[in-house]
C-alpha cells in the first residue's frame, strides 16, 4: 500500500486549477502542447481552459444537442473533434474554438471518435457502423454493420482502424474500408488496446476477463477472475505493460519475456471503489490511476508490473 495523503494532493501531484462547466463532463484533452485543456459535458457544451491558470479561453454551450458522447485531438493538437446525442461529428480550432466542420453521421447517438496517427483520418462510430472521414470531415468509407453496437474503436497503424463489438474484433484498411481480418471471440467486448507496436490487441469482456491476440503469431490468451468487467485498459509506451481495471485494484500485466501467460500480475492497491480510468506516460513507465469515489494516484510502474505510489490528489466526484 504506497504512503499516499488521502485527504489533499501529495506528491508529485499538486494543486493546479478548478473549473465548472454546465454538467457532468463525459470527455476531456489537452491540446497546443498542454496550452489549453478542452472538456464536453452532458448537457453538450464544449470549454477550453488555460492550461496553467484555468481560465475559459472559449465556449460551445450548445455544441452538441442533447450531449457529448466523445471527444478527440488530432496528434498536432490544433484540432478538436467531438460527437455527441445529435447524430453529429463537430470539429474545432482548438487555439480560439471556431468550428470548421460539422457533418451528419447518423440519426442517433455518435458513440466515438478517434484521430489516426498522421491526423489524416478521423474514424466515427454509430451504433453497428464505423465510419473513416478526412481530417477536413468529409466521408471516406462505412462499414457494413457489425454484429453489434461498436463497443471500442482504435488505429493500429494509418493505415489500419480495428474495431470491437459482440463476438469480434474487426480490421479495417483505412483507405478503402476493406476488411483485413478478425479476431473472434464468444462474448462482449466492452473495451479495446493496442501495443505501441500494433502486434498485440487487448480486449475488456462483459464476462469480466481481459482477452488478448497476438497478431504476429495468431496466439489469444486470457486472463480472468476480475470482480467487475474490465472497461479500462492502458498499454505502456513501450508495449511491456498493460494495465487494467476491472475492481478497486489496478492489475499490471507483463509482456516481457514469455509474460504474461503463466506469470502473477502486480497489483496497484490504493483505490475503495472500482478503478475508472486508467493512462499512461506517453514517454515512461508512470500510469495514472483514477476511482469511481473521486481519487487520482500516479504510480512508477517496474517491468514486472509491481509500483509504488509518487503522488495522489481527492477529487470530487468520480474520474
Amino acid at each position: 500500500m504506497p504512503k499516499l495523503a488521502k485527504n489533499k494532493p501529495h506528491g508529485v501531484l499538486q494543486n493546479g486549477f478548478f473549473a465548472t462547466v454546465n454538467d457532468y463532463p463525459i470527455a476531456g484533452g489537452w491540446g497546443l502542447k498542454g496550452k489549453l485543456f478542452a472538456v464536453g459535458d452532458a448537457s453538450g457544451s464544449v470549454h477550453a481552459f488555460d492550461g496553467t491558470s484555468g481560465q475559459e479561453i472559449w465556449k460551445h454551450p450548445q455544441a452538441h444537442i442533447g450531449g457529448i458522447m466523445s471527444m478527440s485531438v488530432s496528434p498536432n493538437g490544433a484540432q478538436l473533434a467531438s460527437v455527441g446525442q445529435d447524430g453529429q461529428l463537430a470539429i474545432w480550432n482548438f487555439a480560439d474554438g471556431q468550428l470548421q466542420h460539422r457533418t451528419e453521421i447518423a440519426s442517433g447517438w455518435v458513440e466515438h471518435v478517434a484521430w489516426s496517427q498522421d491526423g489524416n483520418y478521423l474514424a466515427v462510430s454509430a451504433g453497428r457502423v464505423v465510419t473513416n472521414l478526412s481530417s477536413s470531415g468529409e466521408k471516406i468509407w462505412s462499414s457494413k454493420n457489425h454484429p453489434s453496437t461498436v463497443s471500442a474503436l482504435g488505429w493500429v497503424t494509418d493505415q489500419e482502424l480495428s474495431t470491437a463489438c459482440y463476438g469480434r474484433v474487426t480490421f479495417f484498411n483505412s483507405s478503402t474500408g476493406q476488411e483485413n481480418e478478425r479476431l473472434e471471440w464468444q462474448g462482449s467486448l466492452v473495451s479495446l488496446a493496442l501495443s505501441p507496436d500494433g502486434n498485440i490487441i487487448a480486449c475488456g469482456s462483459q464476462d469480466k476477463s481481459v482477452h488478448f491476440w497476438r497478431r504476429s503469431n495468431g496466439q489469444d490468451s486470457m486472463m480472468s477472475g476480475y470482480p467487475w468487467k474490465p472497461s479500462e485498459l492502458a498499454f505502456s509506451h513501450d508495449g511491456l505493460l498493460l494495465a487494467t481495471g476491472g475492481g478497486e485494484d489496478v492489475t499490471i500485466w507483463s509482456f516481457e519475456g514469455k509474460g504474461p501467460e503463466g506469470t502473477t500480475p502486480g497489483v496497484l492497491e490504493f483505490h475503495q471503489a472500482p478503478v475508472s480510468s486508467l493512462a499512461f506516460s506517453p514517454h515512461q513507465r508512470n500510469l495514472a490511476s483514477g476511482c469511481r469515489e473521486g481519487g487520482v494516484v500516479v504510480w512508477s510502474v517496474g517491468k514486472k508490473g509491481s509500483g509504488r505510489g509518487l503522488g495522489g490528489a481527492p477529487v470530487n466526484g468520480s474520474v
